[in-house]
């Protein structure tokens, strides 16, 4: 097991109806507030009005229309925002996206250079306001990580800007929130929430028992509970289960005593920036293709592994078994009614071998990952998935 330092500060209020909570506790660093939102949703579901309702003795300042993938621009207006508005603080009323945005809004309200920079040299993060989160949709885990991934839609390039400075100050987690999204985003969150699992279980140190028993915890719950929140939208216990294991998917606890770069997330990542398609979509679509691409005499072991102790996988040869857990994690997405291939999405390959080189080049594919993959390696990936 590796070294590790674990420190999570955010404050977590989860369940029903925690959102009384945000007028004592935002008043303790000011207020005048910037709101920062995505589309209609959190006005539908009276979310909106209930902030209000909340912060009533508050100046609140809005900033809507969060992009999916969230964009450079809409970062640059908001720190924009919070200069001219002596902004006190970032609260942030929906799903990754949004809570991304807030975390660069926050440092950049300090930074008088382009937010850019922030995102290529994170020693300039020296400052940030305080972040509060309401979240709508469990998915990224952003609410409880000091990471946001933003899109430069100029350059093409989808990156991330982290720093301990960006934890969340606290976080609204309230599951009746998740009752009324749309089918599709409750399918690419839970695939998100598995992504991230995976990114972490797929590691080269096999050490780390505990934590890797905790990740298997958290996959069965995804694989449990997803179907039930598809099925039955309103139920509480689905709910609840997928938001806190979104929650501790990415608070690094899955990743204590065990380290190395990441294999999946930056291929998507330049999908979702040539494409801008949903990340858990894409996420969806890879993993199982990254899965069979990887699998070898190396590697099989800890695959044959993951399908005994999560799917229980009675097979006593490591190949099959290893392969029927990866039939069974393609098997799940589609029936989350996810698409298989990049080719339901109209993409085609035009753009592969640019995007394997970007990805190879921003990440630690090549020197980190589980398995290292160059840049051939990640345009085979991409093939594929037509």
């Amino acid at each position: 097991m590796n070294r590790f330092d674990f420190c999570v500060p955010t404050d977590i209020r989860f369940g029903e109806g925690q959102v009384e909570c945000l007028a004592k506790e935002i008043e303790k660093y000011g207020k005048r507030v910037l709101m920062v939102y995505g589309g209609g949703s959190i006005k539908k579901i009276g979310l909106y009005d209930k902030i209000y309702e909340v912060l009533k003795d508050f100046e609140i300042y809005e900033l809507p229309g969060i992009e999916p993938n969230p964009r450079l621009t809409s970062v640059e207006k908001g720190a924009r925002i919070c200069k001219d508005k002596n902004i006190d603080v970032v609260l942030a009323v929906g799903g990754g996206s949004t809570i991304d945005a807030s975390k660069h809004i926050a440092c950049a309200a300090y930074y008088d250079g382009d937010a850019w920079d922030m995102v290529l040299d994170r020693s300039l993060v020296t400052k940030a306001l305080p972040i509060f989160t309401v979240l709508t949709i469990c998915a990224t885990g952003s609410e409880m990580n000091p990471g946001a991934v933003i899109s430069n839609e100029e350059t093409k390039e989808k990156l991330e800007i982290s720093s301990p400075l960006l934890y969340p100050t606290l976080s609204v987690c309230d599951p009746t929130y998740l009752y009324s999204l749309p089918l599709v985003q409750t399918a690419a969150g839970t695939a998100d929430i598995v992504s991230h699992i995976f990114e972490q279980y797929f590691q080269p140190n096999d050490g780390a028992y505990i934590t890797d028993r905790l990740s298997e915890a958290a996959l069965a719950t995804c694989f449990k509970y997803g179907p039930v929140a598809l099925s039955e939208p309103d139920n509480y216990e689905a709910r609840s289960n997928l938001m806190w294991t979104s929650s501790i998917a990415l608070n690094h606890l899955f990743t204590v005593g065990k380290g190395g770069a990441w294999s999946v997330h930056p291929i998507e990542h330049e999908l979702s920036a040539f494409y801008d398609i949903t990340h858990g979509v894409g996420l969806a679509i890879l993993t199982p293709k990254w899965m069979r691409y990887v699998l070898s005499d190396k590697t099989v072991k800890r695959f044959a592994m993951f399908a005994r102790n999560v799917f229980n996988v009675n097979e006593a040869d490591d190949y099959k078994a290893a392969n029927c857990g990866i039939d069974k994690v393609e098997e799940f997405f589609v029936e989350l009614g996810l698409p298989k291939t990049l080719t339901e999405l109209g993409i085609d390959d035009r753009d592969f071998a640019k995007m394997a080189s970007e990805a190879v080049r921003t990440s630690g594919l090549a020197t980190r990952s589980y398995v290292k993959l160059n840049e051939k390696d990640v345009e085979n990936i991409y093939k594929m998935c037509l």
